[in-house]
């Protein structure tokens, strides 16, 4: 099921399924945020903006407008 990256919450694992906008995605590929990557949401700030996420063994952070405009997938255990 997806759902924004705004709305996953601390210590889940998501895939990037895609960017609602183009500008958006031109400036987060540049940081490394690309469909089909694996990224976990680390902290969000008290009032909820930024939030905290590790992609590629690094420590990122995003505006929550930013979160919104991505779209993913909760990652799925293989049992």
């Amino acid at each position: 099921m997806n759902k924004r990256l705004s709305e996953i919450e601390i210590g889940k694992k998501v895939i990037i399924k895609h960017f609602e906008n183009d500008e958006l995605f031109l400036k987060l590929m540049e940081m490394g945020l690309v469909p089909g990557e694996v990224i976990l949401v680390d902290h969000v700030a008290p009032l909820g903006d930024p939030i905290c996420i590790k992609v590629s063994g690094y420590t990122l952070s995003l505006r929550i407008d930013e979160a919104e405009g991505i779209i993913v997938e909760e990652e799925q255990l293989i049992m």
